[in-house]
C-alpha cells in the first residue's frame, strides 16, 4: 500500500487529542478526511486545515485507505466501529484500522478478529504525551497487532509521534497504555506527597526541581507539573475523569490477570473525592490537593 503524502486518510475523533493529531496530518499533505459527533467541531477544523468532511464514521472509511480513531472509551470505539453507519460497514477490503483510543485489551482483541474477517488490518495504538504532545506532535504510541500492518501506517503515525513501538499482538498497545497509566498515578502521588514536604520545609520549589530532575527522583511530571502544582495551577490538559476511566480498564485487566493494584486503588478514591469537590476537569496533577486542609 503507497503511504506517501498521497494516501487517503481518515480521522475519527476530535477531541483534545484528536483534532490536532488530524492537523499534522493535513499539514503533511495527507488527503485527510474527517467525522466528529459534534458538527462544530468539524467545521472549526476545516476552517483550520484542509480536508473533508464524512456525514458518518462508515462514509469517511469509505474515502480512506488508512482510518484513524481517537473517541472517549469502549462504547464509543464499538459504535464507530461496529455501528450502522461504522467503519466496518463501509471500510474497503485491504484497509489499515488504526485505534488510538484508550480502550480495554479485550475491545481492541475483539475488533481485531472482526477485522480480519472482512479483509482488513485492526491496530490498537493508543497514545501518551496529552495534549502538548499532540500539539507539538511529538507522542509515544505503543502498538499491538502486525507489525507487516504497522509498516504500512508508520508514516501516517509519525505525522505526529516521537516515538511509534510494537510491543505484542492485538491488545498488547491497551495492555502497554495500562502500564503508563499506572505508572503516572504512583509518580504522581509521590510528587504530590514530596512536594507537600517541601512546602512545609519552606524550600523554594524551582530550585528543587533544578536539583532534582537530572537524578534519580527525575521525571516528566517532576519537570512539567512540579512548578504548577506548587502555583495551585491544574488547568493542563488531562482531565481526572478521564484518568479514572483508564485506570477502571486497569483494575479490571488486573482482576483479569489476578493482580491487585494498591497504590493505583488509593490515588482512585482521592481522585473520587476529588470530583466531589469540583475538580472533575482539572489536570490529573490535581492529586496535591488531596492534603488540602
Amino acid at each position: 500500500m503507497d503511504t506517501s503524502q498521497t494516501s487517503s486518510v481518515a480521522f475519527i475523533g476530535l477531541g483534545t487529542m484528536g483534532y490536532p493529531m488530524a492537523g499534522h496530518l493535513s499539514k503533511q499533505g495527507f488527503k485527510v478526511v474527517i467525522y466528529n459527533r459534534s458538527d462544530a467541531k468539524a467545521k472549526a477544523w476545516l476552517s483550520e486545515y484542509q480536508g473533508t468532511q464524512a456525514a458518518t464514521p462508515g462514509d469517511a472509511a469509505a474515502q480512506a485507505d488508512i482510518i484513524l480513531t481517537c473517541v472517549g472509551n469502549d462504547e464509543d470505539v464499538r459504535q464507530v466501529y461496529c455501528g450502522e453507519n461504522g467503519i466496518f460497514a463501509k471500510a474497503k477490503a485491504n484497509s489499515i484500522l488504526v485505534d488510538h483510543t484508550t480502550a480495554s485489551a479485550g475491545l481492541a482483541r475483539e475488533l481485531y478478529a472482526q477485522a480480519q474477517q472482512r479483509q482488513l488490518q485492526f491496530l490498537d495504538a493508543p497514545v501518551s504525551g496529552g495534549e502538548a504532545g499532540a500539539i507539538n506532535g511529538a507522542l509515544t504510541v505503543m502498538v499491538g497487532g502486525e507489525q507487516t500492518a504497522l509498516d504500512k501506517v508508520q508514516a501516517v503515525l509519525n505525522s505526529y509521534a516521537k516515538a511509534v513501538n510494537l510491543v505484542g499482538g492485538a491488545g498488547y498497545g491497551q495492555r502497554c497504555k495500562m502500564v503508563n497509566q499506572l505508572c503516572i498515578a504512583g509518580v504522581l502521588q509521590g510528587l504530590s506527597e514530596a512536594l507537600q514536604l517541601a512546602k512545609a520545609a519552606d524550600l523554594d520549589i524551582n530550585t528543587v526541581v533544578n536539583v532534582l530532575q537530572h537524578g534519580a527522583a527525575g521525571s516528566w511530571q517532576l519537570a512539567n507539573r512540579a512548578n504548577s502544582m506548587a502555583d495551585d495551577k491544574f488547568d493542563f490538559g488531562f482531565a481526572i475523569d478521564w484518568m479514572r476511566k483508564d485506570l477502571a480498564i486497569c483494575f479490571d485487566e488486573a482482576e483479569n490477570l489476578g493482580i491487585d493494584l494498591p497504590l493505583a486503588k488509593q490515588v482512585d478514591a482521592e481522585y473520587a473525592k476529588l470530583q466531589q469537590r469540583g475538580y472533575s476537569r482539572s489536570d490529573t496533577s490535581v492529586l496535591i490537593k488531596q492534603f488540602d486542609k
